[in-house]
Parts: structure tokens; sequence; C-alpha cells
């Protein structure tokens, strides 16, 4: 009889998916998944296309193409005014998840404690467990969503190795200001701890919020490691394009991992993500203003059909309470619920929180990465299923 590790056993099924899973059954609205339904940039999709077409289909250089390192250098710098090696500190990962988990199969021993920062996406924690780590948590709450920096200090010990740090946030839309982040870097250097960042969002933020790159406060601290990627931004979820920024020594054991996890990242893809990192400046502000619209409906929508939405600083989510509902269990049971009555999916919150499950399970996570037309039709239907409860 099969008898699965005991690692996977504190790894549940990710939420996510599964109630993307449920919606595809019920042909549900998915406002569950970040996943756009809006097309990638053109010119993208057609440097994707000639790189086939000229062949560009083998494995590339197991850390990336030499291309698509120099272009993420040249991004950092314009950005960060950040100087990173390409050739030593840089490498393309299978999207940012497998850069997490890399990060921490490269960092984590057995024993090593990682702070997880939650309400937290749901792979942080499996790529802990997949290190032989133990995950411990500081919680932000609503509304502001803030740092808790005593909590922060106080979970801090002699086995903390390292914290995940992701902003602009998901789920909560939090957008660390400059003096939270210099808080964390500080306690990090004195307690000898790395901070792995997850700043896939790092172009969508909404004024007077905007992402300070931890970078740009600690650009000659070692112990810093950084994890991006290109998927949500450019609308290419499918392509699987991430990437770490650490230094020589640590990208050295994050190339090993990578080597043996993934071997390279599609080599077709990094041809395009040169395309992609060479946009205008206009592409990210159209981005913005358009997500900001976005958003704005999305609160609207939810407002009037029963929720309380927090409106989110940056990236493409937000939380919302579901008390007007009067639903008698938990979100776990009320995202189903949804998908049943009113046709639309969204996440519990129960599978972003893991101290706190008291706000979990009051909570659900809204994707708004979807045209105005997808989500005025989610709105219709939740009114008129909050009306007829």
């Amino acid at each position: 009889m099969f008898k699965s590790p005991s690692r996977l056993h504190l790894i549940g099924p990710s939420q996510i998916r599964e109630n993307m899973r449920i919606a595809l059954e019920h042909q549900a609205i998915n406002l569950a998944q970040g996943r756009p339904d809006f097309p990638t940039s053109p010119a993208v999709k057609q440097a994707a296309i000639d790189a086939i077409n000229h062949d560009h289909n083998q494995y590339s250089v197991t850390w990336g193409l030499a291309e698509l390192r120099e272009a993420i250098a040249r991004h950092v710098k314009e950005r960060h005014g950040l100087t990173v090696d390409p050739e030593t500190e840089i490498t393309i990962t299978c999207g940012v998840t497998e850069a997490i988990v890399a990060a921490m199969l490269a960092l984590v021993e057995v024993g090593d404690e990682v702070i997880v920062i939650e309400p937290a996406h749901e792979n942080y924690v499996p790529a802990v467990y997949f290190a032989s780590g133990t995950p411990r948590f500081v919680t932000l709450r609503p509304p502001g969503y803030a740092l808790p920096l005593d909590e922060l200090q106080s979970t801090i010990n002699q086995r903390t190795r390292a914290i995940i740090l992701n902003t602009p946030h998901n789920p909560s839309g939090h957008v660390f200001t400059k003096e939270e982040l210099l808080a964390i870097l500080n306690l990090a250097d004195r307690h000898g701890i790395y901070v792995v960042t997850d700043e896939i969002y790092d172009h969508l933020y909404y004024e007077p919020s905007r992402h300070v790159a931890p970078s740009t406060l600690a650009p000659n601290w070692t112990s810093l490691v950084i994890t991006g990627g290109l998927s949500k931004i450019y609308a290419a979820t499918g392509w699987r394009l991430g990437y770490v920024l650490a230094s020589p020594e640590v990208t050295a054991a994050i190339r090993t991992v990578h080597d043996y996890l993934t071997i390279c990242a599609p080599t077709p893809f990094q041809y395009a993500a040169v395309t992609a990192l060479g946009l205008p400046e206009t592409y990210y502000a159209e981005l913005r203003a358009v997500f900001l619209q976005r958003r704005d409906l999305t609160v609207r929508m939810l407002t009037q059909s029963g929720f309380e939405p927090y409106p989110p600083q940056g990236a493409y989510y937000l939380l919302a309470g579901f008390a007007p509902w009067e639903h008698q269990g938990d979100s776990s049971s009320f995202t189903k619920r949804l998908i049943a009555e009113a046709k639309v999916a969204v996440v519990p919150g129960s599978a972003f929180y893991y101290q706190a499950t008291d706000l979990g399970s009051r909570l659900v996570r809204v994707a708004f990465a979807k045209t105005d037309q997808v989500l005025q039709e989610a709105g219709e239907n939740l009114r008129m299923a909050f009306h007829q409860r």
C-alpha cells in the first residue's frame, strides 16, 4: 500500500485550483484565479511565434538565455538603480513558484524556521516544507493590513533562517511602505536572516501607493534574494517565466536546485520575454490605469452585492468580508455556495491564513484581472443571488 511522505501530509490541495475546477463544472465566472482574460501584447506574442519559427525550441542554458538575463539586469537598473551581474546573479526559473521553492531549497536546512507573512500565497508554506523547514507566521490584519512590527520581532529566534516578503501583496493588495520595509530589513540584518522577496506585481500599484523595491533600501546587502516574473504584468501566465536575483554564492546554490528541478525555462518564451521587457513605460502606465478602473468597478459591484471589500493598494486581488450574506458556514462552504447559486467562483480566505484562522474563515479573495464585461456580469449574478438568498 502506498504511503506518501510525511511532509505531504502537511500540504493540502490548492484551494485556488480546486475552486477553478468546480467553477468549470458549473460554467461559473472565474474570479478565483489570477488568470487574465485579456490578450498578451501582440508584439510579445509575435516574438514567441518568431522564436518557434526560427527553431529556438531546444534547451537553453540552464540558468536562462544570456539575452534575457541581460534584459532583466537593464530593467532593474533602469527602474531601481540596482546593478546585477547577469552572469553570476540572475537565474531564469519556471515562474515565481519555482523561484520561491528553489530559494527555500537553497537556503533552508532541517530545523530552520522561515517567517511567512499571512495572508500568504498558497505556495510559500509548501516551499518551506519541501526544504524541511518550519513555517512561522506573522499576521496582517484588516482594514489596513499594515505590518505588525512587534509581532515580527517576537517571532524571530535563533532558528529563523529567512523571511518571505511579498509586495505588492497577494491577496490583501497591501503595498509595503518604505518604513515597513526598512524595519524588516533592519531586523533581518541584525539577526543574520535572509529576506526572500516576491515582487511579481511590482508594476501594479495604485496612487498614492507606490511599490518600493527592498533592494533600493539595501543595494549592497547580500542576504536579499529577489524573485519576480513575467506572467502577471504581461498577461502570459501559461508561459511560466520567473527569475531570481541573488548574490553569486546564493545564486550558485539556486542554480544547482533549478538545474535538477526543471533544467531550464521554456526557450521560445524566454526570447519573447526579452521583447516584453523592452516595452515602453507607457505600457505600464496604461496597465495601472486600466487596473485601477477594474479595481474600483469590483469594489462597487461587491459592495452592491452584500460584501465588505477592502480596496487594495496594488496587485489585482482584494479580500472581502461576507457577513451580510448571513452564511452559517465558513469561507470554504461559502465559496461553494457562490459557485452554485451565483455562478461566480472566488477563493476562500482559509486558503491564505494558517495562524489567524478566525480571519480566514470570514473572508474571500476576488481576482479582478478580467474585462469590464466579465466583472459586470459577475456583479449582476452576485446581486441577484444576494437579494434572493
